[in-house]
């Protein structure tokens, strides 16, 4: 019981350092482009790399989650709300997974 407590405080010190450190190093606005760009794009990327992997394996065959993923891109790519890119990626997600295992 006593180490729950010691990894308690270790992840509780390292999340705080990380929090931390940027906002004591950095106290003067960001100027260089190309540092302000980069750090526009982390969230997204991040979220990016967190939900491709659950799109390709949330399905019970790969080749149905990236059909899904190619085709909410394609609607995405033209203007489709939010809503649309997700009921279609399921549409696709079915009609593939539907030809795949009626073979």
């Amino acid at each position: 019981m006593r180490n729950i407590w010691l990894y308690i405080a270790v992840m509780s010190a390292v999340t705080i350092a990380i929090r931390l450190t940027p906002a004591l190093l950095l106290r003067r606005p960001i100027k260089n482009r190309f540092v302000r760009s980069f750090l526009f794009y982390v969230p997204y990327v991040t979220l990016a790399v967190m939900t491709f992997p659950a799109i390709v394996e949330a399905t019970r065959t790969p080749i149905a989650g990236a059909a899904a993923f190619v085709f909410a891109i394609f609607l995405a790519w033209n203007g489709a709300s939010l809503f649309r890119c997700a009921a279609g990626a399921s549409i696709m997600v079915l009609i593939v997974e539907g030809i795949v295992f009626s073979l």
